[in-house]
């Protein structure tokens, strides 16, 4: 079953993955190079150097699921983020779009209504 929704925190790392990793090597980066469980929750986004993979690593409760896309042409266009912070936080929304392939660069959060 697909256990992924809004109500979950998305953690895109920064830089370039390996996508012969499977889930104890992305564990393993979690751990070393984030400083984070890879059990919290979170799911974990990666993304190979010539961008046309992703892999997400998230924990469901009693073991990891790994979601896995690969592009037949195009690239995944992440936003810009300083690529020393080691993760970028995205939305729901943007993992959605980032995962069809649509651009998430420049994308802009218009206000929402509030009410009175």
């Amino acid at each position: 079953m697909f256990t992924l929704g809004s109500s979950l925190n998305f953690q895109l790392y920064s830089k370039p993955t390996d996508m012969r990793k499977s889930f104890d090597s992305l564990s393993g980066l979690v751990q070393d190079q984030l400083g984070q469980s890879p059990a919290n929750g979170d799911v974990y986004v990666f993304i190979n150097k010539s961008r046309n993979k992703i892999k997400l690593l998230h924990w469901a409760g009693s073991g990891f699921v790994l979601y896995y896309k690969r592009l037949e042409s195009g690239v995944f266009e992440h936003p810009r983020y300083d690529i020393e912070t080691g993760s970028y936080q995205l939305s729901y929304s943007q993992i959605v779009m980032l995962v069809d392939g649509i651009s998430i660069k420049n994308i802009e959060r218009k206000k929402h209504y509030q009410g009175l």
